[in-house]
């Protein structure tokens, strides 16, 4: 259908799908960029359908960026099958919703505050800036690696796409991912303040152990009203508890 350096090209586009963002567009530039080498593919069978295509691919589309392959693969194995035109944008419009759901919950609750935390601890420690490289390599390395998933499984399944998410992988880590961030913050806070506010390394075991079980306990409590402000206030009086087992 699509040939591997198509695939390769709309996959280096897709990594920057969100350069041309738009109120009025949305990913929709972007994602017509990505789609331009699968789709050239598809002139030598009809350029009518190719011209079509290509306007369809720049309409007004909106979902987490890293997961934007799954509709693009879709769109484009679509046009190939030769599915209706005005069916492949209901198909666009259906996956915009649950790709920024997940994608949210996966990365920006999950993934990020993990791997953030867990630089923070590393630092407060005296590792110096190593554990914030680690976060850029590691975090990138599985953005990449999502994002060739995503348009793999979109090329694979077509206008199936929707079925094949709900058994993949992606509900379950989106799901599971946030106790293990939520956890590794309220490890992190107690490190962090005590390094900050203290001006020095040295971690009063005790006292860090206590706060971070407090902390992790609020953190857990409220994790289904957690809004931003409710965790900056836990995450606040961590440190304020951190300061007075110091004194």
């Amino acid at each position: 259908m699509t040939s591997r350096g198509g695939v390769r090209q709309a996959l280096l586009r897709l990594i920057a799908v969100q350069g041309v963002w738009s109120n009025e567009r949305m990913h929709g530039v972007g994602m017509a960029w990505a789609a331009q080498p699968l789709l050239e593919d598809l002139g030598g069978f009809d350029p009518q359908r190719l011209a079509e295509a290509r306007v369809r691919s720049a309409e007004p589309f909106n979902c987490h960026p890293h997961l934007a392959g799954v509709a693009l693969g879709a769109e484009v194995r679509a046009e190939f099958d030769g599915v209706p035109g005005t069916q492949i944008a209901r198909l666009r419009l259906t996956l915009g919703g649950p790709l920024g759901a997940l994608g949210d919950q996966f990365f920006w609750a999950g993934l990020v505050p993990l791997l953030a935390a867990a630089a923070l601890a590393l630092t407060a420690v005296g590792l110096g800036p190593w554990p914030v490289l680690g976060f850029v390599v590691i975090y990138n390395g599985i953005r990449i690696a999502v994002a060739r998933w995503s348009l793999r499984v979109g090329l694979e399944h077509g206008t199936a796409v929707g079925a094949a998410m709900q058994t993949s992988w992606l509900p379950g880590a989106a799901a599971g991912i946030g106790p293990w961030a939520g956890l590794a913050m309220g490890l992190a806070v107690p490190l962090v303040g005590r390094w900050l506010l203290v001006e020095r390394p040295v971690i009063d075991v005790g006292a860090t152990v206590a706060v971070a079980v407090v902390t992790v306990a609020g953190a857990w409590r409220l994790r289904a009203r957690l809004s931003p402000i409710r965790l900056a206030l836990v995450l606040v009086a961590g440190v304020l508890l951190v300061r007075l087992g110091a004194g």
